[in-house]
């Protein structure tokens, strides 16, 4: 009696045991470093409610479509995307739309007429146009905060002479960071020479790659590389170093800033081989892209939406009933 009184608590258990969700983490290409720690940190906050279970969609509108159709057809309750084009989420919101799965994109914003189609869709993320302001601040700071410039006017014209590293032609992050970060500083009474732009694709060897071109065309005349993100800046580094931009005279691992070669780099992300390079002296500064905390937001928002609990509960603010934004942080060794 008493080995059947102890299988029906077991099965009472089991009985009781809830069900947990499986929920796509889709992300337009893990091959990116920032996404790369964006998902680590997705699943790192990610709580026991439901399963994250994490898609390369390896930077292709094609197969993160059709993954996106199994998981829809698999009846999950929430997507969670990584756009691989922003532009090209219409049938993605209509497609969830039909079948009632909600939708929370992150990281590259829809249009927000696409976002205007359905309810139960959302987005996390960032302001691009003020990590452009905030960059422009960094540059501010560099040149003494004087649109007269200092010493790091090298050619002592009044003039800052820039390159660009810009990620990907019509990414909404890149060409709001490019064309900002400029108009941010005219506005500020600074006159800007752009000697150069150049797409990188936010990659590290790409932007690499492209510093090799600016410096062959430009050399000497660079007095700041601006970049749109870290991976490309620490790219360009890699090139200046080579090219002897950088010297470690001392050979300490550092760069001495009041005593051996440097050239001023400023990207925006804050990943942590970014910090590093800073600390280093080599990456004069960044824009902190606060990826832990929309990670967090996305986890919560998540729970409220597989539950059914009303989005107003979500402990950060949520703009229009759809938009949850981050702000972003100044990052230098000053």
């Amino acid at each position: 009696m008493r080995k059947f009184g102890c299988l029906l608590f077991a099965f009472m258990l089991m009985g009781c045991e809830v069900k947990k969700f499986e929920v796509p983490l889709l992300i337009y290409d893990m091959q990116d470093a920032y996404m790369f720690d964006f998902e680590q940190k997705i699943q790192q906050a990610k709580d026991d409610a439901f399963i994250l279970t994490t898609v390369d969609g390896q930077n292709s509108q094609i197969i993160q479509n059709e993954d996106i159709d199994k998981w829809i057809n698999a009846k999950v309750p929430l997507l969670i995307i990584n756009p691989v084009d922003r532009l090209s989420v219409y049938s993605i919101i209509e497609k969830a739309k039909k079948s009632g799965t909600k939708i929370i994109f992150f990281n590259r914003e829809p249009l927000a007429q696409d976002m205007a189609l359905y309810d139960s869709v959302y987005y996390v993320g960032a302001d691009a146009a003020e990590s452009a302001r905030i960059q422009a601040e960094i540059i501010m700071e560099l040149f003494g905060n004087d649109p007269q410039l200092n010493k790091f006017d090298k050619n002592s014209d009044g003039i800052i002479q820039a390159v660009i590293l810009k990620g990907e032609q019509g990414h909404q992050d890149a060409e709001a960071r490019t064309k900002v970060v400029v108009e941010t500083l005219i506005q500020a009474g600074y006159i800007v020479e752009v000697l150069d732009i150049s797409i990188a694709n936010f990659d590290r060897q790409t932007g690499k790659t492209a510093m090799d071109g600016l410096i062959a065309t430009h050399g000497q005349n660079i007095e700041v590389v601006i970049s749109n993100n870290d991976a490309m800046a620490l790219g360009a580094i890699e090139s200046l170093m080579e090219k002897g931009y950088f010297i470690d005279t001392d050979k300490n691992g550092k760069i001495d800033r009041d005593s051996e070669v440097w050239i001023p780099v400023v990207g925006i992300d804050g990943l942590d081989f970014a910090m590093e390079q800073i600390d280093a002296g080599y990456l004069y500064g960044t824009v902190f892209n606060d990826s832990q905390n929309m990670a967090e937001a996305i986890v919560e928002l998540a729970n409220l939406l597989i539950n059914g609990e009303d989005v107003s509960n979500l402990s950060f603010t949520i703009t229009n009933g759809k938009y949850i934004w981050i702000s972003y942080k100044k990052i230098t060794n000053q």
